[in-house]
């Protein structure tokens, strides 16, 4: 029988990086597909099924209560359908803690022996994620006579108040309620963990807690959602905070989730920004290594313990730099990070890595930025669409690699015109390379990437054939400065049509193309991140009209998913159905699909800021699509700012620090 992926869509998460909690909802963590508590990739944590009277609760409902607190509400009708029992459960780095409450409206006592059974496999996330067997650890007593399980440096503890514990994970307390009483049992997981690759950061807040009133309320309560998300998805390298791409399997350091996400986050705070920017700076490539597609300048793509093994075949080492796109991001992150106010302190210690990221760009000549795994174990696609069928042409056939990415030459063509603003802020010699580098850039693509249809394609095969499926690649170009104005009109119009922007979201591939299906990774569904880029994109470009119909489709499946966004979801048309489908193995939360609230609401107020040039911008969406909007809480420069978008479309901004002016 074939190894099957764990879905995910039913689960309950709980989080506070590098520590999460995946349970059914019904509050129970059982020993079968993901479940678990993990903790720096690995499942301290397999099982934890409260019963009372050997017997499960029937389960009401559940709420969430921040990213790291969850409440479950059941009934106990085998005793007695009066009796209620609350299950908390708090999740803290390294830490669970659970409150049991029992609560009794029976006329009389009601007596029951309530346990939890606790198991642990101390698997790796890469076998959970593939499928793969695990084997139970055997429970021993702690000295403090709780229950411990150890394996390859991990120890994992539990203590109970006022249990009985006994060595084969079960913890048992003996109840007795008079009537109208209740009772609160507790136990607690800690775990201790000291060659984790990733850590928790000290600091309790590293952005403005921003706050959106409009007259769609759906924005205000995603991005309040989706902040609170975000916290729950920080870690530390020392003092650098970063944000670990997503629940459950990326919960780490990912070269360009992180910097999309920090990307996302700019006019609520540098703080991530900066964060992001020096931990992917410690570790830039200094040499060629084939195995882990390292190259001098070049930006990681993932960080593990170690060696990271699926059953396909993939495997990766601890530190991985197979990424196309990370490397130009980084250096668009410090320049818009530069713009937003990062201090010029801060910005000048990072300009030698400036240069190196650079150098990587330098050292693809006059070639187009491809990627092409050589060594039959690493990811076979490098661009964000990274599944293996991701890059199809309009008949639905594979392309071969090496392949040249369109939205890649887009983000080569930003970060050469970054560079050379950066450098001649900075007085470093260079700017005029880089500006001639991203014209003749231009000149290339338009010869070789841009279709009779009347748009670009996709990407360029082995053999420089374009790939003529219509994706929301071409999105990503919008902003970069390769098109002019008539280029992105006409990109504007590919994505405008039904097939493209007729579910809730933007689809990755037109539904007109070949290799179209609505539940496939990259080939038809919507990811979060990628209609916010695109939509900020169209709003930028002047195409309110178009971003409005995008953003409207996240706020409407946003409500669906209860204002958590997943990964993706399904990209079944809104009129086939009410309500966004999920894909069921979407990480949720997802750091940039959280963070693509705030795009999402820097693209309704139309702010951008220019602080080393004295200037801001403010051009909200016309017409007001979604009534009046008050931002308050941004932050240019480190100062709080508000805007307002009245019903009419004018705005205004307030607390802009001394310097900056509107224009």
């Amino acid at each position: 029988m074939p190894r099957l992926q764990p879905l995910l869509h039913e689960l309950v998460t709980t989080v506070a990086a590098p520590t999460m909690a995946l349970a059914g909802p019904d509050g129970q963590i059982r020993a079968a597909g993901v479940q678990g508590v993990f903790h720096a990739d690995v499942r301290v944590l397999s099982a934890a099924v409260l019963l009372l009277d050997d017997h499960e609760p029937e389960p009401i409902g559940h709420a969430e209560a921040g990213a790291g607190t969850v409440h479950f509400v059941a009934l106990a009708r085998r005793l007695d359908p009066r009796l209620r029992i609350d299950r908390t459960r708090s999740v803290t780095p390294g830490r669970v803690d659970e409150q049991i409450r029992l609560s009794s409206a029976a006329p009389e006592p009601v007596s029951t022996v309530v346990t939890v059974e606790l198991a642990a496999d101390l698997a790796p996330i890469e076998v959970v994620r593939s499928g793969g067997p695990t084997t139970p650890v055997a429970a021993g007593r702690s000295a403090g006579g709780g229950l411990i399980w150890a394996q390859d440096g991990v120890t994992v503890t539990v203590g109970a108040q006022r249990a009985e514990i006994d060595d084969r994970g079960r913890l048992r307390w003996a109840v007795t309620l008079a009537p109208g009483t209740d009772t609160t049992l507790t136990f607690t997981v800690r775990v201790d963990d000291p060659s984790a690759a990733v850590h928790a950061p000290t600091r309790s807040r590293d952005w403005n807690p921003a706050r959106v009133h409009s007259g769609d309320q759906r924005l205000g309560r995603l991005v309040a959602r989706s902040l609170d998300d975000l916290h729950g998805l920080r870690l530390a390298d020392g003092d650098d905070v970063y944000l670990a791409a997503g629940v459950p399997w990326f919960l780490t350091l990912f070269g360009r989730d992180s910097i999309w996400a920090a990307r996302m986050l700019l006019p609520v705070g540098t703080g991530p920004a900066a964060g992001t920017l020096r931990v992917l700076a410690r570790r830039q490539g200094t040499r060629v290594d084939a195995a882990a597609a390292e190259a001098p300048g070049k930006i990681l793509h993932e960080l593990r313990r170690q060696e990271f093994v699926l059953a396909d075949g993939l495997r990766l080492p601890a530190a991985y730099y197979g990424t196309i796109d990370a490397t130009p991001l980084w250096i668009s992150l410090l320049h818009d990070a530069w713009r937003w106010g990062l201090p010029e302190a801060q910005v000048g210690e990072l300009l030698p890595h400036l240069e190196a990221a650079l150098g990587w760009l330098a050292g693809h000549g006059d070639d187009f930025l491809a990627y092409r795994d050589t060594t039959g174990h690493g990811l076979a696609n490098q661009g964000w669409k990274d599944s293996g069928d991701a890059v199809r042409f309009h008949d639905g056939r594979p392309a071969e690699p090496p392949i040249a990415l369109a939205e890649v030459q887009g983000y080569a063509h930003r970060a050469a015109l970054d560079g050379a603003a950066l450098l001649d802020a900075f007085g470093r010699p260079g700017g005029d390379r880089w500006r001639q580098y991203a014209a003749k850039l231009a000149e290339r693509f338009r010869a070789a990437l841009w279709l009779d249809a009347g748009y670009p394609a996709l990407a360029l095969d082995r053999d420089g054939r374009p790939v003529d499926s219509l994706t929301s690649n071409i999105g990503h170009l919008l902003g970069t400065g390769l098109l002019d104005a008539a280029e992105e009109r006409a990109v504007a119009t590919a994505l405008g049509g039904e097939a493209m922007s007729g579910a809730y979201g933007l689809r990755t591939m037109s539904a007109l193309d070949g290799g179209y299906t609505p539940l496939s990774y990259h080939c038809g569904s919507v990811w979060t991140h990628d209609t916010a880029i695109v939509a900020a994109g169209l709003a930028r470009a002047g195409f309110g009209a178009e971003a409005a119909v995008l953003i409207d489709g996240l706020l409407t499946a946003a409500e669906a998913f209860g204002y958590r966004l997943p990964e993706l979801h399904a990209g079944d048309a809104r009129t086939a159905l009410s309500r966004p489908m999920p894909y069921p193995a979407a990480c949720r939360p997802q750091a940039w699909s959280a963070a693509a609230a705030v795009l999402m609401t820097q693209a309704v107020i139309g702010l951008e800021p220019d602080v080393p040039g004295g200037r801001v911008r403010l051009r909200p969406l016309a017409g007001a699509p979604f009534g009046p909007v008050e931002v308050r809480g941004l932050s240019i420069a480190g100062a709080p700012v508000d805007v307002r978008v009245d019903a009419t479309g004018s705005a205004t901004v307030s607390g802009l620090p001394t310097g900056l002016a509107l224009g």
